[in-house]
């Protein structure tokens, strides 16, 4: 635990200092593609609001400078599969994308998907010395916070306030300096498959580049695809990548929640290569030009040339309805929903006040998917786009670079988390078996 809180304040404070420096990248390692951004900060990136860029992206004081993505390779449902190509391919992305900056970066801030993430809502209360809330006391409140026994092999990813209460006072979002008696806090916290965050960190390092910060691509994907007042009101973003779809539940700005279901869009075209007997990248082809998954009357009569190379002219030269292709995608990506649908129903989604989900990542664009995501998910379902973010170029701005885009406003306004707070060594929060209630289900 100790040792944990350790090295997230170590990353924190490497973080802070590339900042100072000026020049950061951040890394999205997928399982379909790994892209970097390279991120300037200084004050001329600063914008003014008749450029029509929202708040949270235009004032964060950065701009894009550089930008590239590979296909990833080694990486599995989110996961680093294979240590030697997984380095080759960030090798490639970050050394294209210096080159267009034309600068060197030694520190990446890096988000992942799937590891098997879990999470928890605790609570903690101490009564005030004074009678004004003082930074101490929230440290002091934060570090009474029980923390449940997570498992051997777990690290914990984020640990957020989420809430604070001053007194009968609810919903604080920063307590310090008014006056109460009892500061009592919520707070989320992340934990993943620690052997995730060790191989990352240990490719990183085999890039020669030193790992300033980590995230969930669940959280991040929400930062960026969530417009203001769904952050505020409740809303989920679901991230429907290449190996994984992550999930991620926000009210009153903060993440309260986060899964992954182990299914993305690989899946869908590993069953269209099964299904028509074609190679994998064929199957990709198809799939992004034909693809879809509500057929038509007119659907029986489109035809899809298949193509081929394998030098049976019959073989190569078949064609399918594009109904047939539906046919082939829809059960996976209904499955892949249906997944989604039992995290958000055990995560209480439905007891939040408002029901907005939204549907982002690379797998987001099949044609008809919200449609289908409504009749599964709920109603209020649409397709979310990145914030717009200054000096990033027209092809990175595609739902498939969620996170790309929210690691990069994670990187100018990192939430407060637990280590960010100076609490003692003696004072670590105490670990208890008592597994987490789902406490927003009685606090929202």
């Amino acid at each position: 635990m100790i040792e944990l809180y350790e090295s997230q304040r170590a990353m924190r404070n490497m973080r802070r200092a590339a900042m100072q420096r000026g020049v950061v990248a951040v890394l999205d390692v997928g399982t379909s593609k790994i892209a970097c951004l390279v991120l300037r900060f200084d004050g001329s990136a600063r914008l003014n609001e008749a450029e029509g860029i929202g708040r949270m992206a235009g004032q964060a004081g950065f701009r894009v400078i550089g930008a590239a993505t590979t296909r990833s390779r080694g990486v599995r449902f989110g996961e680093i599969d294979a240590m030697a190509e997984t380095e080759r391919a960030i090798r490639t992305a970050v050394q294209a994308a210096q080159k267009m900056a034309n600068i060197r970066v030694d520190h990446v801030i890096a988000c992942f998907s799937g590891a098997e993430p879990r999470s928890y809502g605790l609570a903690g209360q101490v009564e005030l010395a004074g009678h004004t809330v003082s930074e101490q006391d929230v440290s002091r409140v934060l570090s009474a916070c029980d923390v449940p026994d997570y498992g051997e092999g777990r690290e914990v990813l984020h640990a957020q306030p989420v809430n604070f209460t001053l007194d009968h006072r609810s919903g604080l979002i920063d307590p310090r300096g008014q006056m109460g008696q009892v500061l009592s806090t919520d707070m989320h916290m992340l934990t993943v498959d620690a052997v995730a965050i060790q191989n990352l960190a240990h490719c990183v390092k085999r890039c020669d580049l030193e790992l300033a910060g980590v995230a969930s691509s669940a959280y991040v994907s929400g930062i960026a695809a969530l417009v203001e007042d769904e952050q505020e009101l409740g809303a989920a973003c679901i991230d429907l990548g290449g190996g994984t779809s992550g999930v991620s539940i926000f009210i009153k700005k903060h993440m309260i929640y986060a899964d992954s279901v182990r299914m993305g869009g690989e899946h869908v075209t590993n069953d269209i290569s099964m299904g028509l007997q074609v190679p994998a990248a064929t199957a990709e082809r198809i799939k992004t030009f034909y693809g879809g998954v509500v057929a038509t009357g007119m659907d029986d009569r489109e035809m899809i040339e298949i193509g081929g190379e394998t030098g049976d002219f019959e073989h190569d030269r078949r064609k399918v309805s594009r109904a047939e292709l539906i046919g082939i995608m829809r059960p996976r990506v209904e499955e892949i929903l249906e997944e989604v649908r039992a995290r958000l129903d055990a995560a209480g989604f439905d007891h939040l006040p408002s029901q907005q989900i939204v549907l982002t990542g690379g797998g987001s664009q099949i044609p008809g998917l919200d449609g289908l995501a409504s009749k599964i998910l709920g109603q209020q379902v649409r397709l979310g786009r990145p914030l717009r973010v200054h000096g990033l170029p027209q092809a990175a701005t595609g739902a498939g670079f969620a996170s790309a885009v929210g690691m990069c406003l994670f990187a100018a306004n990192p939430q407060d988390e637990w280590w960010d707070f100076e609490i003692p060594s003696d004072r670590y929060p105490a670990r208890s078996l008592r597994r987490a209630v789902k406490w927003f289900r009685d606090n929202w």
